[in-house]
């Protein structure tokens, strides 16, 4: 196999040929341009603590010395903010030689600053599944601003696969652009793409979302449900700058459109300790496709998920949060996001999560 991200068709092969399986038979709808949506099981248990199993150990094993109580998931149940879950989802992995996988929260449930991240048997990282790994995945979950009502089946974490070595090199990623753009105006390239934030709208003083400390659960079976005015406040700005509270989650928008080719997926990196005390609170992968346009254009813009940390932090207009680092496909997609597939998020701009209602 050619060395690079896996797309939607080799990922289907891998189902076929027994690399991917599950407890349930996997839906066409899980597969995307270049990742697979993992699946909630019925049963979550509540730990005392944030683990790692570590060399020699098995989740399992960690589980009989750390859980509080086991919860069941059927009819949905509510896990509370600020606690502990872990939840085995129903895929598992058999990865062959020289192929890695890496697992991040959906965008939906970072933009709801639900913190999922995924661990494995003898793991020594989180979201990390190291090459020729084979057993069980396991989804640990921790609330961080609402309490959430989950169910079996649903999707909240997504993994993607790589064949060798994946990542673009700067000189490569120029190369990129100057073939297809990937961003709106000159880009700013040093192990990968840097984005900046947007405190100066084209329309309005309206930059961001700072989370309410005390709201309902949010049930996230629910689309377009839920009234923003019930669980954020809004952020406004007139001078192109705010303070972040310590503790505080925002949402707030990169000053950059950007776009990803048929031939590229990207990672947000997580912060760099020289931005500041604050972080761009969840690294997320970017589909194939992902503000596209076949014509040249850039055309998305990232919302950005952001948690200050011990100090407030006076945050200005262009300055950069994170960056964007690209990665090869080893094969181009049957279908691209927002081309082929509905796409929530596809041309967005400053945009809460699809359980909140627009408008």
């Amino acid at each position: 196999m050619k060395t690079g991200v896996l797309a939607d068709h080799q990922i289907r092969a891998m189902i076929t040929e027994g690399g991917i399986a599950a407890s349930s038979p996997i839906l066409n709808e899980q597969i995307q341009p270049a990742s697979l949506d993992l699946r909630l099981s019925d049963t979550a248990y509540r730990v005392r603590a944030s683990f790692l199993p570590g060399k020699g150990a098995t989740v399992a094993d960690r589980l009989d010395g750390l859980t509080m109580h086991q919860i069941a998931l059927t009819g949905g149940a509510v896990l509370e903010k600020g606690c502990v879950y872990l939840v085995p989802l129903m895929e598992c992995l058999r990865l062959p030689a020289g192929m890695t996988a890496a697992a991040s929260a959906k965008s939906s449930i970072g933009r709801v600053d639900l913190m999922t991240r995924v661990i494995t048997d003898q793991g020594i990282e989180f979201d990390r599944v190291p090459e020729g790994y084979d057993g069980p995945l396991y989804a640990e979950l921790c609330p961080q601003s609402f309490s959430v009502v989950v169910q079996p089946g649903q999707l909240l974490t997504q993994v993607i696969f790589r064949q060798g070595k994946t990542l673009l090199s700067d000189d490569a990623l120029r190369a990129v652009h100057a073939r297809t753009p990937i961003v709106s105006g000159d880009p700013v390239i040093s192990d990968g793409l840097a984005f900046s934030v947007d405190l100066k709208p084209a329309r309005g003083d309206l930059v961001g979302y700072r989370a309410k400390r005390h709201t309902g659960v949010v049930d996230l079976s629910k689309l377009n449900h839920y009234a923003p005015a019930d669980y954020w406040e809004e952020v406004r700005t007139s001078d192109g700058r705010i303070i972040l509270d310590p503790g505080a989650f925002y949402i707030l928008v990169s000053r950059e459109a950007i776009a990803i080719p048929p031939d590229c997926a990207a990672e947000m990196a997580p912060y760099l300790a020289m931005v500041g005390e604050f972080r761009v609170h969840y690294a997320g992968f970017f589909d194939p496709g992902f503000g596209f346009d076949a014509a040249g254009g850039a055309g998305s813009r990232g919302v950005l998920e952001v948690r200050c940390h011990e100090a407030p932090f006076v945050l200005e207009h262009g300055q950069v949060v994170g960056r964007l680092v690209y990665e090869a496909m080893s094969d181009t997609p049957d279908q691209l996001y927002g081309t082929d597939i509905a796409s929530n998020y596809q041309g967005q701009g400053l945009k809460l999560s699809k359980h909140f209602r627009v408008g």
